[in-house]
């Protein structure tokens, strides 16, 4: 099983050396900023590690409309499901809902007025803010950096 998931998680995430292998997850919150630097794109680091924001309009997962899973781009979690995805017109790929104990939330205070920042659950790259102008059922906005996702296909 161990080794199942080493080759799927080295297909979702690509490594910048050859020799950079993912890790298990219950690694995933000890490593180290030069770990990360060695596995993500410089964009994606800053994003996931750094709480970055990419600009709008810049990710091709704002337009993606099959049917499938959106990840965690550090460490392959499911996050959302392509069914939960919406088109908000704000320049990021959008969802009113996450998967079940996906996401873990906490205030940010960054532009001062306080909102509501959401993590990968599992190694703790931030993904975006949440807001409350979301489409029924939840009436969420879970905007998303695309850089922090990658997209698997339903086949």
């Amino acid at each position: 099983m161990i080794g199942f998931l080493n080759t799927l998680l080295g297909f979702i995430i690509k490594p910048k050396r050859a020799d950079a292998a993912p890790k298990l997850m219950e690694d995933y919150k000890t490593l180290t900023d030069t770990d990360w630097k060695n596995r993500l794109t410089k964009d994606a680091f800053y994003v996931l590690r750094k709480e970055g924001t990419e600009r709008p309009f810049s990710s091709p997962l704002n337009d993606e409309k099959r049917k499938g899973l959106f990840r965690c781009a550090g460490c392959g979690a499911a996050l959302f499901s392509s069914n939960t995805k919406f088109d908000s017109g704000t320049g990021w790929p959008s969802f009113f809902d996450h998967l079940p104990d996906a996401i873990e939330k906490k205030t940010d205070f960054k532009l001062i007025v306080p909102r509501t920042e959401y993590h990968c659950r599992c190694c703790g790259g931030h993904q975006g803010h949440v807001f409350n102008d979301g489409p029924r059922p939840t009436g969420k906005r879970y905007c998303n950096n695309g850089v922090a996702l990658v997209f698997e296909v339903d086949v």
